[in-house]
């Protein structure tokens, strides 16, 4: 009985509401805010993956910037792994490395990407972003890991981003200060520019400064 009375981390709470959810969209429920009025006008399929229309939008950007190296932070069950990976499947070339720290979630992400007939074009690590190790140029960052890392995560791979690369960032709503505030301050360095996005939650769509010509 001992385990049944520990508190779920919030990441296993909302996996097992995913898994009774069974992949239904679901209304956006997050607060409605300044730049947000209407969230409830997207949807999602859980609270901690992607919205469904940003989940598009990334797709979409894999295939009109055509990147050859995708490193996503924070994989969770992989919904956005899978998204990023038919992007590069319809052209053709490509490799998303994605990483989830927790092992329990690093599981059930890793299973249905095996399930999923695109596992060629995903690397799957169970490890931090901080930790984790990229060979050769970053064509596509996205920033969706754990909200008080994600600035150092991006100041960790900034040097290894293409100065023609895109770097997304979610989470950066005003009422997700730390990821808002982070993205201002990567642009008041110089390190950055920013176009936030009016999403429920949040996106951030940048390019490093360094390099552009």
């Amino acid at each position: 009985m001992g385990l049944f009375r520990k508190k779920l981390k919030q990441e296993h709470k909302v996996m097992l509401q995913a898994e009774r959810a069974g992949g239904a969209l679901l209304p956006e429920y997050h607060r409605a805010t300044e730049e947000c009025p209407h969230p409830e006008r997207w949807h999602m399929y859980d609270s901690m993956t992607a919205e469904a229309e940003v989940l598009e939008f990334i797709q979409t950007l894999v295939t009109t910037i055509k990147p050859e190296m995708v490193v996503e932070t924070g994989s969770f069950l992989g919904a956005s792994t899978l998204w990023i990976a038919k992007g590069l499947k319809a052209n053709g070339f490509g490799k998303v490395v994605s990483c989830e720290f927790d092992p329990v979630v690093f599981a059930k992400a890793k299973e249905r990407i095996e399930a999923s007939g695109l596992k060629e074009w995903i690397e799957l690590r169970n490890e931090s972003s901080l930790e984790m190790k990229i060979e050769g140029t970053i064509d596509l960052f996205f920033s969706d890991s754990d909200t008080p890392i994600r600035a150092s995560e991006i100041r960790r791979f900034l040097p290894q981003i293409s100065s023609n690369g895109v770097i997304l960032i979610h989470d950066a709503s005003s009422h997700m200060k730390v990821v808002r505030q982070a993205a201002f301050e990567l642009e008041a360095e110089g390190l950055l520019s920013c176009v936030f996005l009016p999403t429920p939650r949040g996106l951030v769509v940048a390019q490093k400064r360094e390099g552009r010509r």
